[in-house]
């Protein structure tokens, strides 16, 4: 009788334990972004910063899985707002992508583009408010 209260708390911990898990898991969508090379940096740029990427080398070619937080579903019908910023100039050093990939770390949802503005070249960004 003494041994079976240690073991109902552990088994009574692991099913807490997994429904937490489970519910925080719920709204988390993936993204397969083709192989791995800048996983990491692909997934940041396309699914904001607080996206997660793993190289899944369980296949053949390995594949870059982006984890990210779902958009839960609007409960009105309205249009979703586009604010605009700004990251700095765009160069050779930093083309379009990484324009992209500074806007998503800058702005949550965020997404970059360059625009040429008389002579500069200029990395703006619009993201949702």
């Amino acid at each position: 009788m003494e041994r079976i209260t240690p073991v109902v708390l552990l088994v009574s911990l692991l099913i807490i334990f997994a429904s937490v898990v489970n519910q925080t898991r719920a709204n988390t969508c993936v993204d397969e972004l083709d192989t791995c090379e800048n996983c990491d940096q692909r997934c940041k740029a396309k699914h904001g910063p607080s996206s997660e990427s793993k190289c899944d080398h369980s296949l053949v070619m390995p594949l870059c899985m982006c984890y990210y937080q779902c958009a839960e579903p609007l409960q009105t019908q309205t249009p979703l707002k586009i604010c605009n910023g700004g990251a700095g100039l765009c160069s050779a050093r930093c083309p379009e992508n990484c324009c992209d990939t500074n806007c998503a770390q800058k702005f949550n949802g965020g997404h970059g583009f360059c625009s040429t503005l008389g002579n500069f070249n200029l990395c703006q960004c619009q993201y949702p408010c």
